[in-house]
């Protein structure tokens, strides 16, 4: 995508938007922005086809929702929005052309709401939701009441976006369409760069471009914060310093200014001792496991502390940190069979993720429920991707989710199944998503995990899967009562 496309942060103002329409406002990401509208006091309306769980909050704050796309929706709108995955020949964008009306790229309206505040962006190829949410809670925490937009919802808050009264915006800033290149962060935090979106940028050296030209449009009193654990984040650390621009680095390597050590992760939770400049800060605990929840919540710690704020609230926000909805969210347990959701579909997110989900399961097996995101990623990375998946007991997947892409020979999940490394009674290709929890009931046993990983309309199906499983229990008892599903 040509970035000509958008139009770089000014000094338009999210009141200068005036009645505002938000085209597929259930999407994660889209929902965010409408709730941080709403709660900013402004008329806000969305057209939707799926009732996603978004929706209802957005009504209680008094939203409109449009269950259709059709020209009427624009009735009375000034400013209409769209993201990357709405066509130019929607009916809706036609529309609003034809009207004359404001027409906004998803990133244009948010950096609209960015204006006027110091904007903190995470960037990164994995792990962005998760360190946006992060450091928000510790901004939080210490008073300073950010406004924030998360493409996830934190699990305590429920929400994704908010409008605070302080001076900071924290913002998860997309590179999947450059968009993020209008931006111009106070600090920007590139968590690591790896391999993806290579539809919108051909190879890894114009995806690092990206990156480093992102990272060049932080305010010059600003910060840059890299991971010194990744070796694209080293790479672009190196270029950044080499151009005199502060950049600061987290991670266990020896070199990093913000210094990890005795990490532990198990299902319990991640600790860690840090350090920075030979000063020790302390232990860090979280109630989520993985060494890489440890590592994103280290690129929280350090932003926290360039910007002034107490380390002691940095330690009691990650203490109580919940977890991010479809990021290692637990949905329920039915008859002795624990379900998570979990929104990885790059291979190496999927790799940190199910041997974390295996810490969890200990003598359990663990189930995944796949949903491929994107047919080219799928296509271009189907070794790495088998090989992740591989890592599972049992894998239930299903086709290839890829909105507006066209399906070539040979192309989508039946290939990728054949891929995977596991014995073919222990793989299975399901043709309908009425088949997948059915498979999860004859194949799931008590002790057991089973996690929907992949893209976003899996995380739609736990409840389909406690309930089938609640229902196994109930035919196995005779009708008597069997063992009910417990949500959370």
């Amino acid at each position: 995508m040509n970035t000509a496309q958008f139009t770089p942060a000014g000094t338009l103002t999210a009141e200068d938007l005036g009645r505002i329409h938000l085209i597929g406002v259930g999407g994660v990401g889209m929902s965010g922005l409408a709730r941080l509208f709403l709660t900013r006091g402004l008329p806000v309306s969305g057209s939707e086809l799926r009732e996603w769980p978004s929706l209802a909050g957005m009504r209680a704050l008094g939203g409109t929702i449009h269950m259709t796309h059709e020209p009427s929706n624009l009735d009375g709108v000034d400013t209409v929005v769209y993201s990357s995955a709405i066509p130019q020949d929607h009916v809706e964008m036609v529309e609003a052309r034809r009207r004359g009306l404001r027409v906004l790229h998803r990133s244009e309206a948010l950096a609209a709401a960015m204006t006027g505040r110091r904007t903190v962006a995470i960037a990164g190829t994995h792990g962005k939701t998760t360190t946006t949410s992060m450091v928000t809670m510790v901004l939080q925490q210490a008073g300073a009441d950010p406004s924030f937009v998360i493409g996830g919802e934190i699990s305590e808050v429920g929400s994704g976006a908010h409008h605070g009264t302080g001076e900071h915006f924290v913002v998860e800033a997309d590179e999947s369409d450059r968009s993020f290149l209008i931006y111009r962060p106070y600090v920007s935090v590139i968590t690591n760069i790896e391999a993806d979106h290579l539809n919108t940028y051909g190879d890894l050296a114009t995806l690092e471009a990206a990156f480093a030209e992102f990272a060049r449009l932080t305010d010059p009193d600003g910060f840059i914060v890299t991971c010194a654990d990744d070796p694209g984040g080293r790479r672009l650390a190196q270029t950044l310093r080499a151009e005199g621009r502060r950049v600061h680095t987290y991670g266990e390597a020896a070199d990093a200014d913000l210094r990890l050590s005795d990490v532990v992760s198990s299902a319990q939770g991640v600790r860690y001792l840090a350090e920075i400049d030979g000063r020790s800060l302390g232990e860090f605990r979280l109630p989520v496991p993985g060494r890489h929840m440890g590592l994103n919540s280290a690129s929280a710690v350090l932003t926290a502390y360039l910007l002034g704020l107490p380390v002691e609230a940095a330690e009691a926000a990650l203490a109580a940190f919940p977890g991010v909805r479809r990021r290692f969210e637990r949905k329920g347990v039915a008859d002795g069979v624990l379900v998570y959701d979990e929104y990885a579909y790059h291979p190496t997110s999927m790799t940190l993720a199910i041997r974390t989900l295996r810490e969890v399961a200990g003598e359990g097996r663990l189930i995944v429920v796949f949903q491929p995101y994107r047919l080219y990623r799928t296509r271009d990375l189907q070794a790495e991707i088998a090989a992740a998946l591989g890592l599972a007991d049992e894998l239930v997947l299903l086709e290839v989710f890829g909105p507006g892409e066209l399906r070539q020979p040979g192309e989508g999940a039946a290939a990728l199944v054949e891929a995977v490394p596991l014995p073919a009674d222990r793989k299975v290709f399901v043709g309908s998503w009425e088949d997948a929890p059915v498979e999860v009931a004859r194949r799931a046993r008590p002790g057991d995990v089973v996690v929907t990983m992949g893209a976003p309309p899996i995380s739609l199906m736990g409840d389909e899967l406690l309930a089938a499983l609640s229902a196994r229990a109930g035919d196995a008892a005779g009708g008597a009562g069997g063992s009910a599903a417990t949500a959370g």
